[in-house]
């Protein structure tokens, strides 16, 4: 009996996901490799999705994002992409530590979560995010990855900003630098989580 319910655990907990991707209008692919739903039960769920309250969301086609680039163009997505990197850490979505190599963790439903409710709040903190979820999943996979992307602080405030993994300059966040207008307290709501990312 006890491993009927841990399986129906694993199922629901995986269809959970499924439909919070779907929400953030996560591509089909990307959905079946975070929870290992097939594409069948995946355009099921989105029927599923659709009828219930008359809800509307988009189904996108094609790749999903790849370019990590994305995160270091202008100062605004530097500055969105160090406060959502730092919400994951908190989650353990990401469970990078500075400086030091770190193998890219498994897309799974754990994660999944973490990651869902990480961008969440980022969603409610962010009046207008300049990042979608899809990008979201690029960002936490990179910086899992570390060859592209890595986390660093902010020479001056100590909050957390995603650098270019080769860049040999020092980092600073886009409010240090003087590049985005709002108030300099916006660095203090992204300061590294101490007790995951310790040197």
């Amino acid at each position: 009996m006890r491993i009927s319910d841990d399986r129906y655990s694993r199922d629901r907990a995986r269809l959970d996901i499924a439909m919070h991707f779907i929400h953030h209008e996560a591509r089909t692919h990307t959905i079946r490799q975070w929870t290992g739903l097939t594409d069948d039960r995946i355009r099921k769920l989105y029927r599923s999705y659709l009828q219930e309250g008359g809800r509307r969301v988009a189904r996108h086609r094609g790749k999903s994002p790849q370019q990590p680039a994305f995160f270091l163009r202008t100062a605004r997505v530097r500055h969105e992409a160090g406060a959502l990197a730092a919400l994951c850490c908190l989650v353990g979505a990401v469970e990078r530590r500075i400086d030091r190599p770190a193998a890219a963790p498994p897309a799974g439903v754990a994660r999944a979560t973490a990651l869902c409710q990480a961008y969440d709040v980022y969603r409610a903190i962010v009046s207008a995010p300049a990042i979608g979820f899809e990008h979201a999943v690029l960002l936490v996979n990179a910086l899992a990855r570390g060859n592209e992307l890595a986390l660093a602080e902010c020479q001056h405030c100590g909050a957390l900003v995603v650098v270019d993994a080769l860049a040999l300059r020092p980092a600073g966040c886009a409010v240090c630098a003087g590049a985005d207008p709002r108030a300099p307290q916006a660095c203090s709501t992204v300061r590294r989580p101490r007790e995951n990312l310790r040197r």
